[in-house]
């Protein structure tokens, strides 16, 4: 059998006929009969004379096979000459030219290319990224499917107002597609499907529009009020050889981000002198805060004024050591005011009203009547007809359309000299919000105490027990805290602009996962921080994928699932309804829980790659599996820790 494998299968095939005639003869002769001479071999037809000037003659044009530069090398240059660090990307065949020249031509450096295992993963992991790094990501998703794929995480970005920059891929023109899925995967208007929710979008039909747009795009994703932006590279492009003759005539342009929009000087004047005169003055910060500056500004806005800040927490914008930091009594410092200063509001109606949820909605007005409203916002600059993401209409008595960030210490400037030497009699009202604050500390302490020793665990264990392990570290958090009880601003000093990145924006549930990873990424690229998340498991299930992503490209951080088995949120939706309906509560939990099974959160990390710890059931064994994680973390790895939670912390 060994000379079977040195023969072709013309030859192989010629032996075995050669063989089973000899074979037949042979049994023919042992039998006493005449041998049987073998069949002559019919002969092949003999090529036409067409046929063979097929063969043989040279044609007038060889078809080229290779080429060494493309359009995508050029379209690598132009993103060469922005400030962008990755591109994250599930694979696609839409962007093969693109992706080959990244990582060939371009050497997988700035960008480089990150793999992750869903659209949506891609774009919510440029989402965490950006209000991290302060700065963008860019995403590449694969022609109409992937677009399809990443909608809500794009939804996520665009409510809260985050650059995001986007490319996706067509196959080109219409005689250029091979047959079947090329046309399913091509499109002629790659936004139409995401349109009403992002800034701005092109399709470039050259290489000279594409290096234009692209700058374009990225400068319009930058500039306030902030939001992701597409760009869709033609299939044709990407792969059409590029000669020096016609490289020699692109150009790409300087990329040019513009300054924020400061407030008018005579609106910040008169603002001075509302804030100044008003006896009882509220700030409300929205989502205002992109940077420390921004929170140290307003420190020192309060602290001229002695006004009670309240931090709704979509960014970090108020150190939660601060005695003006008043954010849990919101109700009744808006109850008192008369005059509120509320910068970037996303929900300036909702700051000032209140709806009840029941049969018949009703609404009552939280401020007095006589409150002058000052807001500070970019917000009516970008609202569009049909997502609405801008809430009810409600107008104050100063509106200046500026960005808040940018504003603040022209306006702080003001109000000093408003102040100017005459006593302001500020200090008295100092003193009462330092004695305000020091009992919300205490009864947050005490809150604290009450669930300490629950079973299942609470989120006030939880968040005591890691304090006590990562005091001593430059810890962050990467997830939104209204499910687990708001206890990291109540208990932890919160000090840093990047120790808390805020809430989703567009409140689609994966959120979290997500841009907890692109979060880690931006802290792991500053050097020496703890990244924390803490993470619902119905988020979890939404994007479990980005644990392998996380252990491929060496991400670290701290994920502590809050397993309540339910999408809890939805639960006392159930309830709400069947309570209002006269029918119990008892059936709330079809449709709405995770159980029967119980999911294995520490065996699904473990099979991505990463640090899988638990399920954690008893409080005592708490302390131990978060020294675990905590020690892993600071190894290089991404941990899970699978924690059987209360359904609300």
């Amino acid at each position: 059998m060994s000379g079977i494998g040195k023969l072709d299968r013309r030859g192989f095939l010629k032996g075995a006929v050669v063989a089973g005639g000899a074979t037949m003869a042979a049994e023919a002769h042992a039998q006493g009969a005449a041998p049987v001479a073998p069949q002559a071999r019919p002969k092949a037809p003999q090529p036409s004379a067409a046929q063979q000037a097929a063969e043989h003659d040279v044609p007038g044009e060889v078809e080229r096979l290779t080429t060494e530069k493309t359009g995508s090398d050029f379209m690598v240059d132009v993103c060469k000459t922005l400030n962008l660090d990755y591109m994250a990307s599930c694979p696609g065949s839409t962007f093969r030219g693109l992706q080959e020249s990244f990582i060939n031509y371009g050497q997988n450096k700035k960008p480089e290319w990150l793999t992750c295992l869903h659209e949506e993963v891609s774009v919510g992991m440029a989402h965490g990224y950006a209000k991290v790094a302060g700065k963008p990501m860019a995403v590449m998703m694969h022609g109409t499917v992937g677009t399809q794929h990443a909608a809500m995480a794009i939804y996520n970005a665009w409510c809260d107002r985050v650059p995001v920059i986007m490319f996706t891929a067509s196959a080109g023109p219409v005689e250029d597609r091979r047959p079947g899925v090329e046309w399913a995967h091509s499109v002629q208007d790659g936004a139409a499907t995401i349109r009403d929710f992002i800034k701005w979008d092109d399709y470039p039909w050259s290489l000279q529009s594409f290096s234009e747009s692209t700058a374009r795009a990225y400068s319009l994703a930058c500039a306030q009020p902030m939001a992701p932006v597409l760009i869709t590279a033609d299939g044709k492009l990407q792969e059409m050889p590029l000669e020096k003759k016609e490289s020699a005539k692109l150009t790409i342009p300087k990329l040019n981000i513009g300054t924020p929009m400061v407030g008018d000087p005579n609106a910040l004047r008169e603002a001075a002198r509302m804030l100044v005169a008003a006896q009882n003055p509220v700030i409300i910060a929205d989502r205002y805060a992109r940077s420390q500056a921004g929170m140290d500004n307003l420190v020192k806005l309060a602290e001229a004024l002695q006004a009670p800040v309240i931090d709704l927490q979509n960014r970090m914008n108020m150190p939660t050591t601060h005695y003006l930091c008043q954010s849990p009594r919101s109700a009744a410092l808006v109850g008192q005011a008369d005059c509120i200063l509320t910068l970037e509001p996303v929900d300036l109606y909702g700051q000032l009203n209140r709806m009840t949820d029941q049969m018949e909605r009703t609404t009552r007005r939280k401020a007095k009547a006589s409150a002058k409203v000052i807001s500070i916002s970019t917000h009516d600059l970008m609202v569009r007809a049909n997502y609405q993401d801008f809430q009810r209409y409600n107008s104050a008595d100063l509106s200046i359309t500026a960005d808040a960030e940018a504003t603040l210490p022209f306006l702080t400037e003001a109000v000093l000299k408003e102040i100017g030497a005459r006593e302001s009699g500020f200090a008295a009202r100092g003193d009462k919000l330092r004695e305000a604050w020091k009992g919300m500390a205490d009864r947050s302490r005490a809150d604290a105490a009450i669930t300490f020793d629950s079973n299942p665990i609470s989120g006030a264990r939880l968040f005591a027990e890691l304090w006590e392990i990562v005091k001593n570290d430059d810890w962050a958090f990467l997830t939104p805290n209204a499910y687990v009880g708001n206890w990291q601003h109540r208990l932890w000093p919160m000090e840093k602009h990047y120790q808390y990145i805020g809430n989703s924006g567009g409140s689609g549930v994966g959120y979290e996962p997500v841009a907890a990873l692109g979060a880690a990424l931006a802290h792991r690229d500053a050097g020496g921080r703890l990244p924390i998340a803490v993470i619902g498991d119905g988020n979890f299930n939404m994007a479990p994928t980005t644990l392998w992503t996380a252990a491929h490209h060496k991400i670290p951080y701290l994920a502590i699932i809050q397993n309540n088995r339910a999408y809890h949120q939805e639960v006392m939706h159930i309830q709400r309804m069947a309570n209002r309906h006269n029918r119990g509560v008892e059936s709330a939990v079809i449709g709405t829980t995770i159980t029967d099974p119980n999911i294995d959160y520490a065996k699904v990390a473990q099979g991505y790659g990463a640090v899988g710890i638990g399920p954690i059931t008893d409080p005592k064994d708490l302390g131990d599996a978060l020294r675990k994680g905590v020690a892993a973390v600071k190894a290089g790895q991404p941990v899970l820790i699978d924690v059987v939670m209360q359904p609300r912390g």
